[in-house]
């Protein structure tokens, strides 16, 4: 089970740019991140600064993990 986090934003961050970057979260991720910080949708698309988001537990690593996975991608042979 993944330990739940608290994530604070810097200059310019969007929700999605702040779970990628400190927690390796992808866009499935935003809905269950939103249930647990009720009004932060109201904060708008680019976060105030110290804006504190609460990214709750996972059930299992392996949910943790698939979200992390990137496919290669080879610009040349």
């Amino acid at each position: 089970m993944a330990a739940a986090q608290r994530l604070v934003a810097k200059q310019g961050d969007t929700l999605d740019l702040l779970i990628w970057r400190e927690a390796g979260l992808g866009p499935s991720e935003l809905t269950r991140i939103l249930d647990a910080n009720p009004g932060l949708i109201d904060a708008g698309a680019i976060l105030p600064l110290g804006t504190a988001v609460d990214i709750p537990a996972t059930t299992t690593a392996a949910d943790a993990a698939t979200t992390r996975v990137r496919p290669l991608i080879q610009l040349w042979d």
